[in-house]
């Protein structure tokens, strides 16, 4: 052992690559968990007695508590380990996700949704810092660039896969899946991963806290996170009002809601891999095009469904903007898990807890404002998400240009 406090199971190298697949694995859990059951959305609301707005509390709940629960997993899993938290993690998903699907009790379900949202990030934390842990350089580049690519494979086979369970087994059989799905991962984890973490960080919370400190005032990380909660709010504001337009508006099944969700999943991953082929291509100017692309989509789309109404004016602009929304999240997830190697832990934490707190505030208060009704409501939430991102994008500007003066002044 190498290190002075975390006495576990050290990965074997020739295990390495394995426990590698299995990380890779694990970082989609976070959106089959949300994907997985929308279009099992309208189902819930009839099976259990409940309100549209209720049911998609299910999501917010679990955003929130994933977010909330990143900002302080990091320092854990910095002083006490990756493994160990990781598998207890999967072991409590499990039995909450067999506790979902038999009641009927909505506010049980909230509780558990609430402990999804802590143990999968504990789960996805634990595998971002896997993976700062064992590399360097350009390949620990190229890795983290594919964070976004693997984890849109969730909302893209998640949707896919839960439509055809509504139909044919009901809407507990989402969960029934997704229990299933973590203990093959808790086995495989058990059989060839390992701790990875060479050297811990004593846990004092004020020096934790004034590491995140530090970390909130660099002004590039903060503002790179805003850009990853708008870009993922897109993805979120279609994910909690598509099941309703779809089954409700134009009377179709859960079936067609997944093939749905599978198109614009594989939206978000193209853009990830758009994201992936331009990360050296210059920063600021790749960003605002791409902004000023979306925007453009977004404004197509209401004036197209105004025109038409048909379920294809959303399909096909909403991808669009999904595109643009992968390309901002492979391109900004990139660049803020980078900055802080000395603590991997708490930089993704803090990443993914702040990203989700902003996605779960700015999802459900706009559909809140925009119930879910049609496209015209959709594209709405859309335009606001871009101009915000303009503002943004805008600020990053400025401090690039700032610190390019800087430079120049040397």
């Amino acid at each position: 052992m190498t290190t002075g406090n975390v006495k576990q199971q050290r990965i074997k190298d020739k295990n390495i690559g394995i426990a590698t697949l299995l990380a890779f694995a694990m970082i989609p859990m976070s959106g089959f968990a949300t994907d997985i059951y929308i279009p099992s959305l309208p189902g819930m609301t009839h099976a259990l007695s409940i309100s549209n707005s209720q049911a998609q509390l299910t999501l917010s709940l679990f955003l929130i508590s994933y977010g909330l629960s990143q900002l302080f997993i990091g320092g854990l899993l910095d002083s006490f380990g990756r493994y160990r938290i990781a598998l207890v993690a999967m072991l409590i998903f499990c039995g909450s996700c067999v506790t979902i699907a038999n009641t009927h009790n909505i506010y049980v379900i909230y509780a558990m949704r609430v402990l999804h949202g802590i143990t999968i990030a504990a789960m996805v934390v634990s595998k971002r810092a896997f993976i700062v842990d064992l590399y360097k350089g350009e390949q620990l580049k190229h890795y983290l660039s594919l964070f976004t690519i693997i984890w849109s494979t969730g909302p893209i086979v998640a949707p896919f896969i839960g439509g055809y369970l509504e139909v044919n087994f009901g809407w507990e059989s989402n969960f029934y899946f997704l229990g299933g799905f973590a203990a093959v991962l808790l086995l495989m984890e058990l059989i060839f991963s390992g701790e990875t973490i060479q050297h811990t960080t004593p846990f004092h919370p004020a020096k934790i806290l004034s590491i995140y400190y530090g970390m909130i005032r660099t002004g590039s990380f903060i503002l790179g996170i805003v850009m990853l909660g708008l870009a993922y709010s897109m993805v979120m504001v279609y994910n909690m009002s598509g099941p309703f337009i779809i089954e409700h508006y134009f009377n179709l099944s859960p079936v067609i809601t997944g093939y749905c969700s599978l198109f614009l999943g594989f939206a978000w991953m193209v853009g990830g891999f758009l994201g992936k082929g331009m990360i050296n291509k210059p920063f600021v100017k790749k960003m605002s095009i791409n902004v000023v692309l979306q925007l453009a989509a977004a404004l197509l789309l209401l004036v197209m469904f105004s025109l038409y109404g048909g379920l294809w004016t959303i399909l096909v602009f909403a991808f669009l903007v999904h595109v643009g929304a992968g390309f901002t999240y492979n391109n900004y997830f990139t660049f803020c898990l980078q900055i802080f190697p000395k603590n991997a832990g708490i930089a993704g934490g803090l990443t993914g807890g702040l990203c989700y707190v902003i996605v779960s505030m700015l999802s459900y208060g706009l559909i809140y404002v925009l119930p879910a009704e049609d496209g015209r409501h959709l594209s709405f939430s859309y335009v606001f998400l871009i101009l915000v991102s303009a503002l943004v994008m805008y600020r990053v500007f400025l401090l690039y240009r700032k610190r390019k003066a800087i430079g120049d002044g040397q």
